[in-house]
Formats: structure tokens, sequence, C-alpha cells
């Protein structure tokens, strides 16, 4: 009796183990709204999204599992060469595994943002695989593309924003007084000995710092405008300040160009003596610029499809020209990180 309670008992909790296994493995497949399986000879590929719909703001999880039986080899695709209209935020190799019939599974996990809004394919991935004892014979399984929607920002504040003449024109104010230059001046040596106090003091606390990739700063400014939602406010011409800041800081931190604290006639006259940026970069930032004037100076209130396409092109030309050597010191004290120039528009 002893003995046939100690093997029902077994019996429940090995039954038991595999009813978790199931459960946790479905739970995992439930999580992805698009699973594509293929299948060629000893693999099986599965090709899952979690969405196919999603904002410009959003990311989508990108999974590639594959199937192989034993005396197999896998190359898995190497997505960074294939993506073209989306880009990779982090990614996983989640290793490989066996799963019940002895076959090793590999899988990897992408999380993906878009560049634009639109509709775009995620590309066809190419899984190459081999015979272990014939490394010669070389097989590949193509999945197809599928197909995602990046919608815009705004939704249905669209409908709202129309076009308005530009204001008449207003006359030039009077020439101001230059005394304030003298206070400032005073102010200026009085504070010289004051800071000097300052930065002893926090270096002798110790601060410390890092260095950040410049293009990484921008996207950060980016995320934090969109969050204001300063374009469902109406705060359109606020808009437009913030993201112009937020390229010129960029252009400064990637590029070595006094872009911020320069007027806009000032900047492109040394922006066309630079060979830093091709030719259509050049056009592509006078464009935007001069958009962004018209804007702020000129009270232009620019169409929905023309504030979407301001945001597109800001964080194409990031994506385009971004460099994981050209780094920003951000300096980090008692109290936490200090604001960068991006980060203070």
């Amino acid at each position: 009796m002893p003995c046939a309670a100690a093997v029902i008992c077994l019996g429940l909790l090995v039954f038991g183990a595999g009813c978790g296994k199931g459960s946790q493995d479905a739970a995992g497949k439930t999580q992805f709204e698009v699973d594509k399986v293929y299948e060629k000879g000893p693999a099986t590929v599965h090709v899952r999204l979690d969405k196919t719909k999603m904002t410009i703001a959003d990311t989508v999880l990108l999974q590639l599992e594959a199937t192989l039986q034993p005396g197999y080899e896998i190359q898995m695709p190497k997505v960074d060469k294939l993506l073209e209209n989306f880009g990779i935020v982090d990614w996983d190799n989640l290793g490989s595994k066996l799963d019940d019939k002895n076959d090793v599974v590999t899988t990897y996990q992408y999380r993906l943002e878009p560049f634009l809004s639109g509709k775009y394919d995620l590309p066809a991935f190419t899984f190459r695989f081999q015979d272990a004892n014939d490394p010669n014979a070389t097989h590949e399984l193509a999945s197809e593309p599928i197909t995602v929607e990046v919608t815009s920002l705004l939704g249905d504040q669209r409908a709202n924003l129309v076009i308005e003449d530009i204001e008449d024109v207003v006359e030039m104010p009077k020439e101001p007084s230059h005394a304030w230059l003298w206070v400032l001046g005073v102010l200026g040596v009085a504070l010289v000995p004051t800071a000097w106090l300052l930065l002893r003091r926090r270096r002798a606390k110790g601060d410390s710092g890092m260095y950040v990739p410049a293009h990484e700063i921008a996207y950060g400014n980016l995320r934090a405008l969109i969050e204001k939602k300063l374009v469902e406010q109406g705060r359109i011409q606020e808009f437009y300040e913030r993201i112009s800041g937020i390229l010129r800081h960029y252009i400064e931190h990637r590029f070595h160009l006094h872009a911020p604290d320069r007027t806009t006639e000032e900047f492109l006259a040394e922006l066309q003596t630079t060979d830093v940026l091709t030719a259509g970069d050049k056009d592509t930032i006078q464009d935007f610029l001069t958009h962004c004037d018209l804007v702020k100076f000129a009270r232009h209130d620019p169409t929905t499809e023309q504030i979407q396409r301001t945001f597109d092109l800001v964080k194409g030309f990031i994506e385009k020209t971004k460099s994981d050597e050209a780094k920003v010191f951000v300096a980090v004290g008692l109290t936490g990180p200090e604001p960068t120039h991006a980060e203070m528009t």
C-alpha cells in the first residue's frame, strides 16, 4: 500500500508539471497577433508579431523561432541588414532548447520601432540550415513579408487643424537701450568667483558622468515632446519651437556645428561651407528651418500633413545620420544627471 500511494503521488506531480508547461507555452504564444509557420525538410520556422497596427510612437515585437531535427545546424537571418522602414530598439537571443521530440528550438526576439507613418512590409527572412556531417549541403527556408500599419500621432485631431492667412505686416520695434549690457557685465564679474567656488565644491563631492550617443538624447527628447501633446492642445508654435531646438542640438552634438545659438541665416551660411553633410541633407535642413520660421515668426498655421511630415523628417534625419561614436558627456552628481542642451529646449 505505501508503494502504491507513492507511485500515485509521483504520477500526479508529473501530470501537474506537464500541464504547467503546456499552460506556459500557450500563454507565450497568445501574446502574438501573427504566427506564420513555414516547413521544409527537417526545419520548421515561426515568424511572430505581437501587433500589425500601431502608432508612430509604439514599438512592435518580432520573434523568429526555428526548430531543427537532431544532426542539423541553423543560421538565423541577419535582421538588421534587411530592415528598411524600422529600427531595432532592443534584441535578445533566447538560446536553444530541446522540445518533447528532442528537436532543437532556437529563438530570437527583436523590439522594432517605425521611422515614418504609413503601411510597410516587414521583409521576408531567409533561414539557412545544413547537415552537421555535410557542411557543403546548405538548404534555405524563406518566409513571406508581413504588412504593418503605422498610424499618425494626431489621430482624430487631424480634421480640426486649418490653414489661416498670414497676419498683416507689423511695425518694427524701437531701437532698444543698451544700458542693460553694463548691468549684465557687472553681474557677470560678481558671479565668476561664486561659480568658481561652486565648481570646486562639486568636484570635491566626486561628480561623475557618462557619454551618451547624440541620437539617443535626440530620440528621448522626441518621445518627451510627444508626451506633452502640444498639437492636441493647439500649441502649434510651441511644438515647432521645441522640435526645431531638438534638431539644432542634435546637429551640434553629432556634427559639431554651432546650430542652437545662431539665427537660421547664420547657420545656413555656415552649413554651405561644411563637408560633413551631403547636398541632399543640407537642402532638407534648409527647407525644415524655413518652414519652422514661417510658423514661429510669420504666424503660419501648418496643415496636419505638414506637422506630421515635420516630425517624420526630424526622426528620419536622426536615424539616417546617427553614429555611436558621436557622444555627449552627461554629468551625474549627487542629485542625479544634469540636463543636456537638448533636454533644456
